[in-house]
């Protein structure tokens, strides 16, 4: 029973959340929901050990809500190489969300374009 400053623990990593009684087993990574797309969970999950009942039963979660490690998954070459290439990605989404976020607030403190007066104008 240990606690992981990973980021991204494996696939197959038995857990048990802050607040919970049952053990959650990691079954996918950086999952958005249709409710809230800009909010991004580090972890999807199933209980453990009954596994995937429904598919609406997934667990989301993120690595901050992790208690206790009880048992990490498979780590191989595969795996290390999958981490570096999903820390890159999100690295890089979390950089264009800070620009977007960056652009979209300012264009909404950006001053009014002033109208120009024309001869058509001033007629009306």
């Amino acid at each position: 029973m240990k606690r992981s400053t990973d980021k991204y623990l494996p696939i197959g990593t038995v857990v048990l959340l802050t607040g919970g009684t049952k053990r959650v087993m990691i079954t996918g990574f950086c999952v958005r929901t249709q409710n809230d797309e800009k909010k991004m969970w580090d972890y999807t999950g199933c209980v453990y050990p009954e596994g995937m009942i429904r598919a609406d039963q997934t667990l989301l979660f993120n690595h901050n809500q992790i208690q206790t490690i009880y048992h990490v998954g498979l780590v191989d070459d595969e795996e290390l190489r999958f981490k570096e290439n999903l820390e890159k990605i999100v690295g890089q989404k979390a950089t264009s969300d800070k620009k977007a976020k960056t652009t979209s607030t300012k264009k909404q403190v950006s001053k009014p374009v002033k109208k120009k007066t024309t001869a058509k104008n001033k007629k009306k």
